[in-house]
Order: C-alpha cells, then sequence, then structure tokens
C-alpha cells in the first residue's frame, strides 16, 4: 500500500536528521506505461547522471537459466537498429561521460553521468536499449564468449574467487539465492536467441524499472524530455516473475571442504539473517562494523594484529531483498591451520554474544554509520542510486534521509541479540578453503 501511495502523488522529501548535511529533495510520478521518475536538482556542480534501474536479478531466473541478468547485463550494450554494434559506450565517451552496469541478486542498474548539456543524449541512449535492444546472434554469441570469460576470470581462475558461489549454494536449499548472478556458463550456452528474447521483454520494460535523473537540471525542462524519449515506449505484457518460495529454517550446521588453488587456508561461516530493512538488519549491519570496520575492529586486532591467525578478515550482512546470509571469514597465516582462525572467529563472536559492548565503542559505531550514510549521498550519481534502491525495494525513497534513523535506533542490547539469536552453530554453515595439494 505504501508504494501504490507514492506512485500516486507527488513528493518532497521532508526532514534530513544528520547535523549539517543538506535535505535531499526529489520529484517523483509515473508514466502511464508504469516507469517511475525520479527527478533530484543538484546544481553545484554542471553534471547530470541517470540511473536506469531494473527489478530483475538473479533470483528471477530459473534453475536452468542462471546467468540471464547478468547476461543481459553486457549484452544491453550492444546496441539497436539506431546505434551501431559497438557504438554505444563510444558515444558515451566522446561526449565527456563516464557509464557502467552491475547485476545482484536482486536488480541490475545502468548509469551514466555526464556533463549537463548532455542529457537528452543520455536519454535516447537508455531508451534506446529499453524500446529495441538488438538482440541476434552476432551480439548473443559476442556475449555468451564475454561472460564465461568473465567467469573464468573472477572466479574460476581467482584464488578464492568461488567464496560466494559454494557460500550460497551451501546455505540455501530452495531460495534462488543458491545461485550468484555471474551464473554457470552451461545455461548460457544452452539458452536459444529466443529465451533471451523472452527476458528481455519480461523484466527490460517500463513497469519494471525506475528512472532516476540526478544534477545540474531544470525539473520542468527534464519532465518534458523523459515524456519525450520515455513515454511512448510500450508497457510490458508478460507476467513479471517474482519467486514466492521461502527458504525453511536450518535445523544444524552445514560443514564442508573446497579445495582450491590457493596456499593458504580460509574459512567462511555464513549465518541466516532477516531482509533488508528490517529492524534486526539494521542491528546486524552496524554488528559487523564492530567485528571487521576498519583496522581497530575486534577481529582485524585479534586474528591479524595480535594473534597473527590471519592475514585478512572480513564480516559482511549481504542487503538483499529476501532473508540473506551474514558472512564472516579469515583467510590465516602462513602456518596456521582454518581451524585455528574458526575458534578465533568464534570466539570472538562469543563475546558479543555475552557482554555489551562499552559505551565508547558504541559512540565510535554510530558514528561510523553517520559517515557511511553521508557518504554514499556525497556524490550526484550516489544519490541517484540510492534514491532508485530506496523506490525499488521499498517503494518509499524519503528512506535517503531518513535511514540513518533506523541505524540510530539500534540499542547495544539489540547488538548482543541478534549476535545471540542469529549467529549460532545450528544457523551456520562452515566452508574450509584448504589447497588442492591437500585433497585426498
Amino acid at each position: 500500500m505504501r508504494k501504490i501511495l507514492s506512485c500516486l502523488i507527488l513528493l518532497l522529501v521532508v526532514p534530513v536528521l544528520l547535523p549539517g548535511q543538506v535535505n535531499i529533495q526529489y520529484t517523483q510520478y509515473d508514466l502511464p506505461n508504469g516507469l517511475h521518475v525520479i527527478l533530484h536538482r543538484d546544481t553545484s556542480v554542471p553534471v547530470v547522471s541517470q540511473v536506469m534501474a531494473y527489478h530483475v536479478g538473479s533470483k528471477n531466473e530459473q534453475p536452468d537459466r542462471t546467468g540471464f541478468a547478468h547476461f543481459f547485463e553486457h549484452l544491453m550494450f550492444e546496441g539497436s537498429p539506431n546505434i551501431k554494434r559497438g557504438e554505444f559506450m563510444k558515444i558515451v565517451q566522446n561526449a565527456g561521460g563516464t557509464l557502467n552496469a552491475f547485476t545482484t541478486f536482486d536488480k541490475t542498474v545502468y548509469f551514466i553521468t555526464a556533463p549537463s548539456n548532455q542529457l537528452e543524449l543520455l536519454m535516447w541512449l537508455e531508451s534506446e536499449r529499453m524500446l529495441h535492444l538488438k538482440i541476434d546472434s552476432i551480439g548473443v554469441e559476442t556475449q555468451r564468449g564475454v561472460v564465461k570469460e568473465e567467469r573464468k576470470q573472477s572466479l574460476e581462475n581467482r584464488p578464492y574467487g568461488s567464496i560466494l558461489e559454494e557460500t550460497m549454494q551451501h546455505a540455501y536449499k530452495v531460495h534462488p539465492y543458491r545461485w550468484t548472478p555471474i551464473g554457470t556458463a552451461q545455461y548460457i550456452d544452452r539458452a536459444t536467441i529466443d529465451e533471451f528474447r523472452r527476458f528481455y521483454k519480461a523484466f527490460y520494460v517500463p513497469n519494471n524499472a525506475c528512472l532516476v535523473i540526478a544534477g545540474d537540471i531544470d525539473i520542468a525542462q527534464t519532465k518534458e524530455l523523459v515524456q519525450k524519449y520515455y513515454g511512448d515506449i510500450p508497457r510490458g505484457t508478460s507476467a513479471i516473475y517474482r519467486p514466492s518460495v521461502v527458504e525453511p529454517p536450518q535445523q544444524a550446521e552445514i560443514r564442508d571442504s573446497v579445495f582450491d588453488n590457493i596456499q593458504l587456508p580460509g574459512v567462511i561461516e555464513a549465518y541466516h539473517m532477516p531482509a533488508q530493512g528490517t529492524a534486526d538488519y539494521y542491528a546486524l549491519s552496524m554488528l559487523t562494523t564492530i567485528l571487521s570496520g576498519g583496522e581497530s575492529s575486534r577481529l582485524n586486532k585479534r586474528l591479524v594484529d595480535n594473534d597473527k591467525i590471519a592475514i585478512a578478515t572480513e564480516s559482511i550482512p549481504m542487503d538483499l531483498e529476501d532473508p540473506s546470509v551474514f558472512i564472516v571469514l579469515a583467510i590465516t597465516n602462513f602456518g596456521k591451520t582454518a581451524k585455528e582462525a574458526e575458534t578465533a572467529l568464534d570466539e570472538e563472536i562469543g563475546k558479543v554474544q555475552k557482554d555489551l559492548i562499552s559505551d565508547d565503542e558504541f559512540t565510535k559505531i554510530r558514528n561510523q554509520e553517520e559517515k557511511a550514510f553521508i557518504e554514499k549521498n556525497a556524490t550526484v550519481q550516489g544519490k541517484a542510486m540510492e534514491l532508485a534502491n530506496y523506490y525499488l525495494f521499498f517503494g518509499d525513497c524519503g528512506l535517503i534521509n531518513s535511514e540513518i534513523t533506523k541505524f540510530m535506533a539500534v540499542t547495544k542490547e539489540d547488538l548482543r541479540r541478534v549476535a545471540q539469536q542469529y549467529l549460532t552453530p545450528k544457523n551456520s554453515t562452515v566452508l574450509y578453503y584448504l589447497p588442492k595439494a591437500k585433497a585426498k
């Protein structure tokens, strides 16, 4: 209901809550074809950033056709009847702009930043690939090769590159988070051009997208340009697949070993946790700051600096649309074992489960969260990205000003409680990464 209401009315954001931070104002509305438009005026520098976020990621794929969303991240640069193959990036760069794209479990985002006098060009380019992307044998076969090579370089041939893939496929049994956005090469090979075309027509449509334009713009003129370039694009007619499957609660620890082309062992612990935007998500996000937020964090001080058990540690709460995982990992030092690293990780987790953190540490992590919140919105492109994300997953762009209050509402007691509730053995997946030479 909240999302529906936000689509029906024009909104201006309200109060910013951080001392000294400028209130971020925006305008939002829907086109008749379902495209949600968000405009933010910032004349501090003569640039404009356009973000097109599609509500499609790897979780919208089928188990025997993984990697489609990531494949389209590449294919969308192939051009259209009006843009020659290989020219999309050149056009942006020749206009003094930069561009990129990324795919997650839940979304695919295309973004371009350029001098503000190039706004109409940016709109034309993005509307071209939404309206009539070129999906032909040359482009598909080219991108099959590109995607498979990317998988080899970033995952298969890279030490520890498969950590996320192995973690997710061990931690999930039924939910589509069990595969990662990069997908599996053989499924991309098996897919036909018609399958790719159907995927495009189903997901890369106005009613499954959010357009954000931020920067040195005139709101009224920008609305006219939005109508000119996006208003006539037809609404999608296919049903948009949203998986409804719920991962059942984990009842016992999952433990396995992965043999990789590495020299130093590693240990990965993954704990199921609530989806982004929930109260416990914010507490767990702050908990990771305690554990691994900087050189003075607990894991770094204990495992790296003091005991020299590990050369690197990290904790990552995956901010996903559906319930996700809280990952803790360590790469061991020379002569140390995965078991030693696991024991040390568990001891540090046990400390936050047993005792409340000190007032000084609590103040420190609150300051770190405020700083991170401000930095996300420090650039035109950053604000555009955040506005798209808040609308896409929460239907509430006002969170760009107010989400920090959710972090500030977390108490020391909340931090201890979520550690006790979620970071438990029966809720965990533990993977030892070991050198292939140790495989029997």
